[in-house]
């Protein structure tokens, strides 16, 4: 995992770097609507109301659960190679165990062969595969009939090997999980497997079926559980937990620890992001100059979003609570004394490219 940490911590340091670079600026908002700075093409000023939070959290954030997934429910068990099957005639030890009753089930088991096939005495070779429980079963009471009067018949699976979900990312454990008579959900699918806490990223659990990726967030309060336990998975399901070293907001200016915050889920918010800094420095800060930039990696090219919270008002906290953050957003508390925007969107232009190239970096690693 060290070779996705180094860009992240590399951005760090220059994130930190460039807090030092602007010490006493603060973002004049005039200069932001009226347009008196050259850069002020570059963004959009929107204050942080109750009537602004509802369009501020749109986006891919609160994508829809494909109806397909919530719709599909699982089949009957089918047998398939690799499956070992457990055979019992009554009354028939010699047919049941042929290896003595004194041996484990799995000793006495019947494997069914690449060719779907499997051999049993007085029955011979017989399709397993593709059969259910009860198909075969009836299958080789039947073939037993010539040589045993109504034979009682039983058939178990006592090792699953056809069919399974494959894993990768930052689960604990990776290896694959076979599919058995008992339907799986994605929820116990993850649940088996475990989560790296430190390093998984929630928020874009990526569910590949049919040759078709589905993008999922798991990291919605409510939605994310729910969508978990009401998903079931079919045999040659994959599932892909992204790593989180990709997905920062950054915070910079009058903060106690300036620094890159990781995501886990997407119920980040405002007040967290501040909180996991230090807070805001009571000695330094002017409370009224809060600021979020979204869109900052590329705002060489189109203009970003700056949301301003004025932090004196009685209701900064309530809206700080729920402003949730993006992957990629910096939050910039300025300091006491004004200077002119002018001079902190020239420190944030070159800051985009190094956002954008450690972002398009850690993509290209994880691919």
């Amino acid at each position: 995992m060290k070779h996705f940490l180094l860009p992240a911590i590399a951005l760090s340091v220059v994130l930190l770097h460039g807090c030092a670079m602007v010490p006493g600026q603060h973002m004049s908002e005039g200069a932001l609507t009226n347009g008196s700075a050259p850069e002020s093409g570059h963004v959009t000023l929107v204050q942080i109301t109750p009537d602004t939070l509802a369009s501020a959290q749109a986006g891919p954030a609160n994508q829809q659960i494909a109806p397909e997934l919530l719709s599909y429910q699982p089949q009957p068990y089918l047998i398939g190679a690799g499956d070992t099957l457990y055979i019992t005639v009554w009354d028939h030890p010699e047919l049941t165990s042929p290896a003595g009753s004194q041996q484990q089930t799995v000793a006495n088991g019947r494997l069914v062969r690449p060719d779907g096939t499997l051999f049993y005495p007085y029955v011979g070779n017989i399709k397993a595969a593709g059969m259910n429980i009860e198909q075969l079963r009836q299958a080789i009471a039947n073939k037993l009939t010539t040589y045993v009067e109504k034979p009682q018949v039983d058939v178990s699976v006592v090792s699953y090997g056809s069919q399974r979900i494959n894993l990768r990312g930052a689960f604990t454990k990776t290896d694959s999980q076979p599919i058995t008579d008992v339907p799986m959900t994605l929820g116990q699918a993850i649940g088996n497997a475990g989560i790296n806490t430190d390093l998984a990223d929630l928020s874009d659990v990526v569910l590949t079926r049919d040759g078709h990726d589905y993008h999922l967030n798991l990291g919605m309060p409510g939605q994310g559980t729910s969508a978990a336990q009401n998903i079931y998975l079919k045999p040659g399901d994959g599932l892909f937990l992204p790593y989180n070293e990709s997905r920062e907001v950054y915070v910079m200016g009058e903060v106690i620890r300036p620094q890159a915050i990781m995501f886990k889920t997407t119920n980040l918010n405002l007040t967290q992001v501040i909180g996991r800094a230090g807070g805001v420095n009571p000695v330094t800060a002017d409370g009224k100059a809060i600021y979020v930039i979204r869109g900052v990696a590329n705002m060489q090219v189109e203009p970003a979003t700056v949301f301003h919270l004025n932090g004196h008002s009685p209701a900064a906290f309530a809206l700080a609570d729920n402003f949730m953050m993006r992957p990629g957003d910096v939050v910039f508390v300025g300091p006491a004394g004004v200077t002119e925007w002018s001079r902190v969107l020239s420190q944030l232009l070159p800051l985009s490219g190094i956002v954008g190239n450690a972002a398009l970096t850690n993509q290209r690693i994880g691919n």
